[in-house]
C-alpha cells in the first residue's frame, strides 16, 4: 500500500450512490445503511468522496448485511489508495513516455498541486505497471487475436528503469504485436523467467512456434525447458550487432587513425584566436568543424562512426582545397 498523503482541505466534493437497488443473490430491494468519507488526491485537486453504502437485510439472503458501495468509485481510485487513477496515469506517461526520473516525476506532481513523496511516486510506478498489465493481457481479447494467426512468436525482454529497481519482464508476440504477459521480478533467476514462459504457454489457444530475445544465457536456459522442442533466436539487431563485430572494430581503429592526424587543432586555434580578419575567422570556422566532426560517433552497427568521421574530413579537406584553389591561404 503506498505511503499515506500529507492531510490536506479537500477542494472538491462528489456523492456517490450505487446504481444497483436491488441485492444480486436474492433480488430484494437494499436499503442505504451509511455513507463513508474518502480524501482522493487527483490532477484537479484534494476531492472528497462521500460514498452511500447499501446493504441487504433479508434474513434468509446469503449477502446478508454485506456492503455494496458505488461502482463510479472504481473509476476514481483503486481501494485502499489516496491517489487517483489519474495520477497514477501521468506518473506512467512520464515514465514511459518522457523517460523521466522518480525525482523529476515528483517535482512535475509537485508543481501541479499534487503533494507527494519519491517513494509513493515508485509504489504509484508499480501500480501503474500492473494496471497496464492487466489490460494488456485482456484474455477474450487476445485469445480472438491468437486464434486468427494459428501461432504466435514470443519476443521476451527485460526493462529496468533505474538501477537497483525492480526488473519489468515483457513477453510480446512479434506476429501481432501484443503484449501477453508483463511481470516485476527482483532477479532474472533462470527458474523465475521459465515460469513465465509456461505461463504464457498454457494461456496461448495456439502452439508457440519460436522465440527470439537478446541472447542472454538465464532466457536460453528458460527457453529450453519450458518450451522444449520450440526454436530460438536472437533477435535481428543483436544478430545484425554480433555479425558487425569484425566489421566494428576495423572501423574503431580507422577512426582512432584519423584522429591522431587531426589532434593540432588547438595550436591552430590559438594562432588566431587574437585576430578578427576575414581570414582568421574562415580558419576557426574550419576549425570548428573539424571538432565537431570527431564528436559526432555513429551508432554501430547501422552507422560506423570511423566512415563518417572519414566522410566528413574528406569534405572539410575538399573544401580547404577549393579555397587555396581560389587564392586563399591553407592552413598547415
Amino acid at each position: 500500500m503506498p505511503k499515506t498523503a500529507k492531510s490536506a482541505e479537500p477542494t472538491l466534493f462528489r456523492d456517490l450512490t450505487p446504481d444497483r437497488t436491488d441485492c444480486p443473490h436474492c433480488g430484494r430491494p437494499m436499503t442505504a445503511d451509511y455513507a463513508n468519507r474518502r480524501t482522493i488526491h487527483t490532477l484537479a485537486g484534494v476531492t472528497r468522496l462521500t460514498l452511500t453504502i447499501r446493504r441487504c437485510h433479508y434474513s434468509a439472503c446469503p449477502a446478508r448485511k454485506r456492503p455494496y458501495r458505488p461502482e463510479a468509485e472504481g473509476a476514481v481510485a483503486l481501494p485502499r489508495h489516496e491517489f487517483g487513477l489519474d495520477v497514477i496515469a501521468l506518473i506512467g506517461r512520464l515514465r514511459y513516455t518522457e523517460h523521466r526520473s522518480v525525482p523529476e516525476i515528483r517535482t512535475h506532481l509537485v508543481g501541479r498541486g499534487v503533494a507527494v513523496s519519491e517513494r509513493t511516486v515508485t509504489n504509484l510506478l508499480d501500480r501503474y505497471d500492473e494496471l497496464l498489465a492487466v489490460a494488456l493481457t485482456d484474455d477474450r481479447r487476445l485469445k480472438k487475436v491468437l486464434a486468427g494467426q494459428g501461432k504466435v512468436v514470443l519476443a521476451i525482454d527485460g526493462l529496468q528503469p533505474d538501477v537497483g529497481h525492480e526488473v519489468l519482464w515483457v513477453i510480446r508476440d512479434v506476429l501481432s504485436g501484443e503484449v501477453l504477459l508483463a511481470r516485476s521480478l527482483l532477479s532474472a533467476r533462470r527458474a523465475d523467467l521459465a515460469e513465465l514462459l509456461a505461463a504464457v504457454r498454457d494461456a496461448c489457444p495456439v502452439p508457440v512456434a519460436g522465440v527470439v530475445s537478446d541472447g542472454q544465457h538465464p532466457i536460453r536456459w528458460a527457453v529450453a525447458h519450458a518450451l522444449p522442442g520450440v526454436p530460438y533466436q536472437l533477435c535481428q539487431f543483436h544478430y545484425l550487432r554480433e555479425a558487425a563485430r569484425p566489421i566494428f572494430e576495423a572501423d574503431r581503429n580507422a577512426k582512432k587513425l584519423l584522429k591522431k592526424r587531426v589532434r593540432q587543432v588547438r595550436p591552430i586555434e590559438r594562432s588566431v584566436e587574437n585576430r578578427s580578419d576575414p581570414a582568421a575567422e574562415v580558419v576557426l570556422g574550419y576549425c570548428g568543424a573539424v571538432r565537431s566532426a570527431l564528436t559526432d560517433d555513429g551508432r554501430p552497427p547501422l552507422a560506423a562512426s570511423g566512415l563518417k568521421l572519414h566522410d566528413r574530413l574528406t569534405a572539410i579537406s575538399g573544401s580547404i582545397g577549393r579555397a587555396e584553389a581560389k587564392g586563399g591561404s591553407c592552413p598547415s
